[in-house]
């Protein structure tokens, strides 16, 4: 199996092959809305990044802590002018 691309755009089948889930519990997902998805005439489009959250949320949560230090960063820096 290929390394998932987040540029990449998956079925749902492709999604849960990735996932190893079945059909059900990629239907309970995409639901719920932990999977975020694109319904396309009927059928859900995923982006590979969504499966990569999923897979290792660490990668989320670093990017999320390095947003946050150039947001702050930023606020210190125009606070002055």
């Amino acid at each position: 199996m290929t390394p998932i691309q987040p540029e990449n755009v998956y079925t749902t089948q492709e999604a849960q092959d990735y996932l190893k889930v079945s059909v059900s519990t990629m239907k309970r997902l995409l639901k719920k809305g932990i999977i975020r998805a694109n319904k396309i005439g009927g059928q859900y489009r995923i982006l590979g990044r969504e499966l990569m959250r999923l897979v290792s949320p660490h990668v989320e949560e670093s990017a999320v802590r390095l947003y946050q230090k150039v947001k702050r960063k930023t606020k210190e820096t125009i606070k002055d002018w």
